[in-house]
């Protein structure tokens, strides 16, 4: 009779510890996430975003080291965005940074992907040109060779500065190059100019470029922005290991955020293999919250949507695409409030001003 008491009792209290128990992968799970850019020589770090933090940081390694059943694996794409949404459409990535042109495109293509939080918005985008060519501003692009990586962020950006200045792809010679490539072109002169960031800014360092334009300083609306997406059946299947994700993803932006963590942040990047001085010119008068907010806010959805419409007018998707339904910021909410960040970072309005100025 006493040991029946106390077995019932052992499993009583079995039974309580479960429930009571964080929520883990009954079954061994592997996070796939991808992230739409590579390193110096191929090295699997990126840089300038809060996603770059979380990586070189081990984030999301950190949120579920107490979870042996869940393991995280990163992926780096030399083929950016549009190699990422390959990633997608064979269930082989489950969440990824990624650039807004190539998620609307995805998008317009039938992806079923969600977009979580913001990693990477208001980037500045710069153009170079080849050390030894009259090319003075963006106009005097007209019949040059001119070189970006097609279907990225920064292709879309590129076309709607060469717009603002009266031109159009048509109107100049298309070289569509990485960012590997682009350095070799430019360096060797095989290219008048290119679009790009940090390694633009590096060449002209070398005296082996020049910088003669940036959209920095600008209307935040001529900038590119990217974010967290991740796969709509993953999310629907484990809501609350997203939620995890999510949490890393945030405490990322936070840290990335900090002032203080300026200088500590910059050597962490450095692990792509960009050097500090060139992360100091790259975010230099702009704050950390500024550049590494995760917000959804008007902005940022105002932005995605007016891509998504220039997409269409230049030809670069085929069908028009709506972000209805798209953006699903409740994990994003939840973090907010759970690390008492729900006024860290400030909100900007589809204007480009900050919300409620």
């Amino acid at each position: 009779m006493f040991s029946t008491i106390l077995r019932r009792t052992a499993l009583a209290v079995f039974t309580v510890s479960l429930l009571a128990a964080p929520a883990r992968a009954a079954e061994p799970l592997t996070i796939h996430v991808g992230y739409a850019a590579i390193g110096v020589d191929n090295r699997p770090f990126a840089e300038g975003t809060s996603a770059a933090t979380a990586r070189a940081g081990e984030y999301l390694e950190k949120e579920f080291a107490n979870d042996p059943n869940i393991k995280i694996e990163w992926f780096f794409f030399k083929g950016a965005g549009p190699a990422v949404n390959e990633g997608f459409s064979n269930d082989q990535l489950d969440f990824a940074y990624q650039g807004d042109l190539p998620a609307l495109i995805g998008r317009a293509n039938g992806l079923k992907t969600r977009f979580l939080l913001a990693s990477g918005a208001r980037k500045p985008l710069y153009l170079a040109v080849a050390k030894d060519a009259d090319i003075k501003s963006v106009a005097d692009l007209k019949g040059k060779k001119v070189a970006y990586q097609r279907g990225t962020n920064g292709h879309l950006s590129a076309i709607k500065i060469l717009e603002a200045n009266g031109l159009s792809e048509k109107d100049i010679q298309v070289i569509n190059l990485d960012s590997a490539g682009t350095v070799a072109a430019l360096t060797s002169q095989d290219i008048d100019a290119a679009f790009g960031d940090t390694q633009l800014i590096n060449l002209a360092a070398k005296g082996n470029a020049k910088v003669i334009y940036t959209t920095k300083g600008q209307d935040p609306r001529y900038g590119r922005n990217a974010g967290i997406i991740a796969r709509q059946d993953f999310i629907e299947k484990h809501p609350e290991i997203t939620q995890r994700v999510v949490d890393a993803f945030v405490k990322a932006a936070q840290w990335s955020s900090d002032e203080p963590n300026r200088a500590a942040l910059f050597e962490l990047w450095h692990k792509s293999g960009t050097p500090v001085p060139i992360l100091e010119d790259y975010f230099s008068n702009d704050t950390l919250a500024y550049r590494n907010s995760p917000l959804i806010d008007g902005l940022l959805v105002s932005q995605y949507q007016e891509q998504g419409v220039k997409a269409k007018a230049f030809g670069l998707i085929r069908r028009e695409v709506s972000t209805d339904g798209w953006f699903e910021p409740k994990y994003l909410k939840a973090s907010l409030e759970k690390l008492g960040l729900q006024n860290f970072w400030q909100a900007y309005g589809a204007d480009g001003k900050p919300a409620g100025s």
